[in-house]
């Protein structure tokens, strides 16, 4: 059994409705329309890379054309209309498909009322946010009210980078927001989340941070030495331990940073992941043969392709349908 946390989907129809309500700039940019070609020409190429792969289910998301807007009734609109598409998908295509909610972020109380739609009648298994939101890290106190419902619910938040470039005009000039500028905007967010106590706050929302936390295995010691400049109170804190408050994806296609991530994170906090269909063919292939490569205990595997993710759902994910032989 295979459980990608880390799957993308969105129509012609929700970006052509995001670029005229005057969305972001990633849905306009050259070569990201030709990732989404009719659904039927998407659904086909996609079952065939998961049965490739032997992955069962995907959980999508909506990657960084998150539905995010300062008008409220456009922010609803966007993230009405992609969980719509996603419970049509998944109904269509029982033990497939599941979905994190789209929310429609900035706006607190709309995002609570679309969460419990998403959630209690569309099947959504979990919510997904950007890294940061009009510029505000997730550990601004604005977004604590959305933190204690999914801590109510027990819920999963996936995390995904916005594309930002970590507001660097380097990074962006040089054309690396999601080559370089992406992961160290994993790193960061889970960072704000710690310096906000998040993980002690909400012990029980179960937060996925992607590309095996960005940089954040590579200067975890770095972080643990020089807690007090970064942290208040951090003499009480065990950087080490906070980092292990969080579960990762396994999108990078490295098998020593996967060994890495492991010893840092523990195999019990790692989570399959391929980041279809910005890795496709070979590369989504490699997602899964990296993992299988890795070197990792057999138990080990077992937990990062699927158990982990079960355990996370807590039975949210529908019955899996049985894979062709």
């Amino acid at each position: 059994m295979r459980i990608d946390v880390h799957a993308h989907y969105f129509t012609k129809e929700y970006l052509d409705l995001l670029d005229e309500m005057g969305g972001v700039e990633p849905t306009t940019r050259p070569g990201r329309r030709s990732l989404w070609p009719s659904p039927s020409a998407d659904l086909e190429a996609r079952f065939a890379a998961m049965d490739r792969a032997s992955i069962d289910v995907e959980i999508l998301s909506v990657s960084g054309v998150a539905p995010y807007f300062m008008e409220e009734r456009k922010a609803i609109a966007g993230a009405r209309l992609i969980n719509d598409t996603y419970a049509e998908l998944a109904r269509a295509y029982p033990g497939r498909f599941c979905a994190y909610a789209a929310l429609p972020l900035p706006h607190i109380d709309a995002s609570l009322a679309e969460l419990a739609r998403a959630m209690d009648t569309l099947g959504a298994v979990g919510a997904t946010v950007s890294t940061s939101v009009f510029g505000k890290g997730l550990g601004d106190p604005q977004f604590d009210p959305l933190w204690e419902e999914l801590d109510r619910r027990n819920a999963v938040l996936f995390v995904h980078p916005a594309g930002l470039a970590c507001h660097s005009p380097e990074i962006r000039q040089s054309d690396l927001q999601w080559v370089l500028g992406a992961p160290v905007e994993d790193a960061l967010c889970a960072l704000q989340l710690i310096q906000a106590g998040i993980p002690v706050r909400f012990p029980k929302m179960r937060v996925i941070i992607p590309h095996l936390g960005g940089v954040l295995p590579f200067i975890i010691h770095r972080l643990h030495e020089l807690a007090p400049r970064f942290v208040e109170g951090a003499q009480n804190l065990s950087v080490r331990d906070a980092v292990r408050s969080f579960w990762y994806d396994t999108v990078n296609g490295l098998g020593s940073a996967l060994s890495l991530a492991r010893e840092v994170f523990g195999a019990e906090r790692l989570v399959f992941g391929t980041d279809y269909p910005f890795w496709r063919d070979e590369a989504h292939q490699w997602a899964a043969t990296y993992v299988e490569t890795s070197g990792l205990p057999a138990d080990e595997l077992e937990q990062i392709f699927s158990g982990n993710a079960e355990s996370l759902f807590a039975g949210r994910i529908p019955q899996l349908r049985p894979r062709p032989a």
